[in-house]
């Protein structure tokens, strides 16, 4: 019986939600209004992107879906529309329609016009991104390239958890030998050049690929709507680190936030193992890493690092 009754509460919960959603759609086309300020997380993939995410979906004053968003992003705006070359979208790609679809979907699902969103393709997009919100606020999460490589690396590892979005992809996928056979993570140009390539230089073309398209597009980002972050700082000092996260974003940093930051570390938000600074150097990735270390130096140089 107690089976039972949890059913029929999930159940009820459920189509509880969706009614919910139905209404605020509705509220939505009766006063229709762009998204306010949405704050977009930015970075390459296994940069912690998710960390600052999570984080900074705890805040009361914005709203969050609370998971990533790119199969609605590429649904939007498939990758085999512009012939699988890339999940990068331009200003050109931007529409009123979007504007107002993407507004209605997030205020449909979080009831708040201002909301934050991530997901792995966000980095390639900011043009497109910025064209449609104007006011939005990108948070750039910069990560040093030996342990950021060594993520990627292992993530590749992982198809079931990174690769879903790629079974249609039109090529034949053969890294480190053939033992990865299925794309990860994001499409920028040139990736067809690495799919019979070792995994080490797959993670490096994706390093850089993402993080230059990031730097460049910063300079046409108002500098008051451009935050920041090193991820080494998250593990230095969470809580300072956050402030400024926050404080960048135009939202308060209470005490519960500041509470909820000093144990941020002990939430296992899809971290592959201990979270410390430099694990590459004592990864069974090492060599692989140093061997590629050279072809991403003057992005990273950029970054900061």
């Amino acid at each position: 019986m107690k089976d039972f009754l949890n059913k029929v509460g999930k159940t009820l919960a459920f189509h509880a939600r969706r009614l919910q959603r139905s209404l605020r759609g509705a509220q939505w086309e009766r006063s229709p209004r762009p998204a306010c300020r949405p704050i977009i997380v930015v970075g390459c993939s296994r940069a912690g992107t998710t960390l600052v995410y999570k984080t900074l979906s705890e805040s009361g004053e914005i709203g969050s879906l609370h998971r990533e968003t790119h199969d609605y992003w590429t649904a939007l705006h498939p990758p085999e529309a512009k012939n699988w070359d890339t999940h990068a979208l331009d200003a050109g790609d931007a529409s009123a329609a979007d504007r107002d679809t993407v507004s209605r979907y997030f205020f449909s699902w979080t009831g708040q016009h201002r909301w934050v969103d991530k997901n792995n393709q966000n980095g390639l997009c900011i043009p497109y991104l910025a064209s449609l919100f104007p006011d939005a606020v990108f948070v750039f999460v910069k990560r040093s390239a030996g342990d950021n490589l060594n993520s990627l690396i292992e993530g590749w590892k992982k198809p079931g958890e990174f690769a879903t979005w790629s079974t249609d992809l039109p090529a034949k996928v053969a890294v480190e030998g053939g033992k990865l056979s299925h794309w990860c993570f994001f499409l920028a140009d040139g990736w067809r050049d690495y799919v019979n390539a070792p995994v080490e230089e797959v993670a490096a073309f994706q390093y850089v690929a993402i993080n230059q398209a990031i730097l460049e597009a910063r300079a046409s980002v108002p500098a008051g709507q451009w935050v920041e972050v090193f991820y080494e700082d998250f593990l230095r000092d969470p809580v300072a680190a956050f402030q400024q996260v926050f404080e960048g974003c135009g939202l308060n940093f209470d005490a519960r936030l500041q509470n909820h930051c000093a144990g941020v570390l002990d939430i296992p938000y899809n971290a592959f193992s201990e979270i410390r600074l430099d694990k590459w150097k004592d990864s069974h990735n090492r060599e692989k890493i140093e061997r590629v270390l050279p072809r991403v130096e003057a992005v990273a140089k950029r970054m900061g690092y």
